[in-house]
Order: C-alpha cells, then sequence, then structure tokens
C-alpha cells in the first residue's frame, strides 16, 4: 500500500522558517513529480511548489524567493522549506505525488497509480 505522510508544520511567528517533509511509504519504484498544496480555511485548494523527478522546479508567485522545494529520491521523501513566513502562508499544506509505481509483491512486476495525496499538516503563522 503506498501512502504519503507530511510532517513538520507547527505555528510560527511572522518572519520564522519551518521545513516540511513528504516521505512516500510502501514498495516503492519510482515516483513522477512531486508537488505541495495549501488550502486555507474557506478557500480553494492551490498548488505551492511543484518538483520533477530530474530536479526541475516550479513555484506560485506568492511564495516565490521565500520558499525551497527539493527531493530525495532515495528516499522518497519531498520537502518544502518555508522562510520569511507571513500570516497569509497560514493553511493546511499537502504533498501530492503525481504517479508512483511500485512493486506489486508478485514476481518482479509493477503497477503504477496516479494522484496519491497526503493527510495534510497545519502550518499557523501568527502575526
Amino acid at each position: 500500500q503506498v501512502r504519503l505522510v507530511e510532517s513538520g508544520g507547527g505555528l510560527v511567528q511572522a518572519g520564522g522558517s519551518l521545513r516540511l517533509s513528504c516521505a512516500a511509504s510502501g514498495n516503492i519504484a519510482s515516483i513522477s513529480t512531486m508537488a505541495w498544496y495549501r488550502q486555507a480555511a474557506g478557500k480553494q485548494r492551490e498548488l505551492v511548489a511543484a518538483i520533477t523527478r530530474s530536479g526541475s522546479t516550479s513555484y506560485a508567485d506568492p511564495v516565490k524567493g521565500r520558499f525551497t522545494i527539493s527531493r530525495d529520491n532515495a528516499k522518497n521523501t519531498v520537502y518544502l522549506q518555508m522562510n520569511s513566513l507571513k500570516p497569509e502562508d497560514t493553511s493546511v499544506y499537502y504533498c501530492n505525488a503525481d504517479w508512483i509505481t511500485y512493486y506489486t509483491g508478485f514476481l518482479d512486476r509493477t503497477a503504477t497509480g496516479r494522484d496519491y495525496w497526503g493527510q495534510g499538516t497545519q502550518v499557523t503563522v501568527s502575526s
């Protein structure tokens, strides 16, 4: 069973930093693009940052220059370093994996699933 588990959220003062982690578990062979989304209370979920397997990155305009996304393919983990946090960054942050190829447990056969999500981690920035 493939799962994504986020960690690292919490309460921080404006101007502070947090580092989120998202680890994929299961008999994973490879993961394609991974991303961080966030959803503030009463708002739609929005893309924050994304990173391809080869390391190409993209960011939403509100976080450019403050957030950095990275990944460790050997650990099947993606990170989000958040600096200079603002109260408007307060949200539940979700990890997403576009495609995950995993071993089925039958011989060396693999299967691929799409659009995996973590359970979310709360980030609260106080002014």
